[in-house]
């Protein structure tokens, strides 16, 4: 439920639409933000509650937008895939990091096991404003690009299955990733895009070609680009390729330090300058302790924080939160206010969610308050405290 108070943030660099507005104020009310304006002007507006940055983040404070996250699996020992109890547990893990708002991503399983977790995260929808809705990240994968996906259980795209999954979902999947290159591929990229739902490109060995075709198709996000896909080559540009020269296309980045190479987060960060989204692909482990866990119908080992397929060195997802991603990005050489943007408004621009992703008057008042090296000092969901 909204915030019945009014709230003025002061004092902070304020972080948003690929800029920095120094000493600057955001005021919401009933969970909408109302005004913004920079130095001492705020003091002309009411506020039930007044926040002085500085004084609970320190000097150089910082406030953004909610971070949204469209692919994770877990956190804080709990799976998205084990009830309602679990992906609650999970998702406060990851509020507490910034993450307000997060599509839910669930690998590959039985149909049987599929259908019902899809059943289950369109009901928390309807309770829970956090949860945006589901990521089909498997099965219509490629078996040579599989990672931490049971290859027993991976299939092609038949028509069926896809509409039992919508079905199932109940208008509440937000994006399924598919390797165009398996039979019927296409034609599912444009079914998936008929339903209004994100088709996005990932766990394939398509080459450029045929990645463009999809994009073509309607696909719109190149999940985890470079992992599970070939690599950009300078004869050969692969999905990372089509994805890069094409510029309705958002490539999702795991900046965690494992998946990818700091340069390789800039680089990508250039090159697609307002179209990737820092995502976490966070399963179980993140916020909680190396062990064993689980991702879909594998088991994983986590040792020092990084997930492996249980007896390989496939990486299994990530132990990443938003906020280190921040951070892990920044440190790489992106700018503070690209990589803010990665966090909030492309992922609700991908979505569709005007309502999301920037401090702007009418928003939403999801917001995250962070110390000068980027730690978080405070986080509101439509203008609640968490």
């Amino acid at each position: 439920m909204a915030a019945t108070v009014s709230v003025i943030v002061h004092s902070a660099r304020i972080v948003d639409g690929g800029r920095e507005t120094p000493d600057g104020w955001v005021r919401w009310d009933a969970g909408r933000i109302t005004h913004r304006g920079t130095g001492d002007d705020w003091r002309a507006h009411d506020g039930d509650t007044i926040v002085d940055a500085r004084a609970q983040a320190g000097a150089d404070a910082v406030l953004t937008a909610g971070f949204i996250d469209l692919h994770g699996h877990g956190g804080g020992g709990h799976s998205y895939e084990d009830g309602p109890d679990a992906v609650r547990a999970a998702r406060a893990l990851h509020r507490a990091h910034g993450t307000t708002r997060a599509v839910l991503s669930l690998a590959t399983a039985t149909l049987g096991d599929l259908a019902a977790r899809l059943e289950t995260i369109a009901a928390l929808t309807r309770t829970d404003p956090d949860i945006l809705g589901s990521h089909v990240e498997g099965p219509f994968l490629a078996p040579s690009r599989r990672g931490a996906h049971a290859g027993d259980l991976l299939r092609s795209p038949d028509p069926e299955t896809l509409e039992m999954l919508l079905t199932a979902g109940g208008g509440t999947v937000r994006q399924v990733t598919i390797a165009p290159e398996l039979a019927g591929g296409l034609d599912a990229v444009r079914r998936i895009v008929e339903a209004g739902v994100v088709a996005a490109v990932g766990h394939t060995s398509a080459d450029a070609s045929l990645t463009a075709a999809a994009f073509d198709a309607g696909a719109r996000v190149l999940t985890h680009a470079f992992n599970a896909m070939p690599g950009l080559h300078h004869r050969s540009p692969g999905p990372v390729g089509a994805a890069l020269a094409d510029d309705r296309v958002v490539l999702e980045i795991i900046a965690d330090g494992v998946h990818l190479h700091p340069d390789i987060v800039r680089i990508a960060a250039s090159a697609a300058a307002g179209r990737f989204a820092l995502v976490t692909d966070a399963m179980a482990a993140a916020g909680a302790a190396d062990g064993a866990y689980h991702l879909g119908a594998l088991d994983v080992e986590v040792a020092h924080g990084v997930a492996h397929v249980a007896g390989t060195d496939t990486i299994a997802g990530s132990t990443l939160t938003q906020d280190a991603a921040l951070r892990v990005a920044v440190a790489a050489g992106v700018a503070l206010p690209a990589a803010v943007r990665a966090l909030t408004e492309t992922p609700a621009r991908v979505l569709g969610l005007d309502h999301l992703g920037a401090l702007e008057p009418g928003r939403l008042a999801d917001a995250v308050l962070l110390t000068a090296d980027l730690r978080v000092a405070g986080v509101w969901l439509a203008g609640d405290p968490i």
